[in-house]
């Protein structure tokens, strides 16, 4: 079964640009295209009285949104299969659903209103921070367009655990789908401690540090850049925190790709301070990659 591309849509200019990008991705992926609207009309007004009053102005409002995106997402690719629900449910609790069952989730990172865009916020972080598939937040100065990026780079981050494969084969796949470069970014840091006035490591921490990142790096990315040698990679180490080292990739890519680990038995919100940052702070969309372990 072909897993759809799902969008949350709300009305706003952010959301509806998220539909161009994801019809774009769609496009490019072969799999339908799913818009959904999250609402709570029929919890609050209640069943009963939705069927005396009849249709009412929300109603209106949620179909008029969804047509308005599916039209606009079927130019964008006349083969692309378009399907449209409203869901009465809450933003977060309807896009975790959909995630059981999709390839990816797509959200703008602007609400209708001033203080729609810090509820969206609080949305884009828990669902990025729990759903099970990967997800896409349209950050920074995309030109909207999955298929045409403006650099055709790709930035991964690769962290500190091993077992982040979920992450890597996403941005491989995607580099190999767009015909992008993929930058592959490992950050390092020398320990205040370990000065060059240390006595046993005079002159020696920062190598150190560095050519361990780069065994990292290379350990990590071997396996998948046998699957995939169409795609140009770059290896690149760079010293500082991880969180400024993506942000600075991310003004030279069109998407930066990021894990997050899922521990299982802790059903909060896991999503690490990294990717926390890149989703407020990136130039460019970012991707969340779900990683069990």
């Amino acid at each position: 079964m072909e897993l759809p591309l799902v969008v949350g849509v709300d009305g706003s200019e952010s959301s509806m640009r998220a539909v161009d990008w994801a019809a774009d991705e769609a496009v490019l992926r072969k799999v339908p295209l799913r818009l959904v609207y999250a609402s709570l009309w029929e919890r609050y007004e209640g069943a009963a009285l939705a069927e005396t009053l009849g249709r009412t102005s929300e109603q209106a409002l949620e179909d008029t949104i969804l047509d308005t995106a599916a039209r606009r997402a079927q130019r964008r690719g006349a083969d692309l299969k378009v399907t449209t629900e409203v869901l009465p449910e809450d933003a977060v609790s309807a896009l975790l659903n959909e995630g059981r069952n999709a390839c990816a989730l797509v959200l703008g990172s602007r609400g209708r209103s001033r203080v729609a865009e810090l509820l969206l916020g609080s949305v884009c972080l828990e669902v990025a921070a729990r759903a099970n598939c990967p997800v896409i937040v349209l950050r920074g100065g995309h030109d909207n367009q999955a298929s045409n990026g403006m650099l055709r780079r790709i930035a991964l981050g690769v962290g500190e655990e091993r077992q982040n494969s979920e992450a890597l084969r996403f941005a491989f796949q995607e580099a190999q789908r767009r015909g992008a470069a993929l930058d592959a970014v490992r950050a390092w840091r020398c320990p205040a401690h370990e000065s060059v006035d240390h006595l046993l490591l005079a002159g020696e921490p920062a190598r150190l540090h560095e050519e361990r990142a780069v065994e990292i790096l290379e350990s990590a990315l071997n396996q998948f850049a046998a699957e995939y040698p169409s795609v140009e990679l770059r290896r690149r180490t760079a010293e500082g925190p991880a969180r400024r080292v993506l942000l600075d990739a991310s003004t030279r890519a069109d998407l930066l790709v990021v894990g997050a680990r899922r521990r299982q038995g802790h059903p909060g919100l896991q999503l690490g301070q990294v990717a926390h940052t890149t989703l407020h702070h990136s130039r460019c969309p970012v991707v969340v990659v779900p990683q069990r372990g």
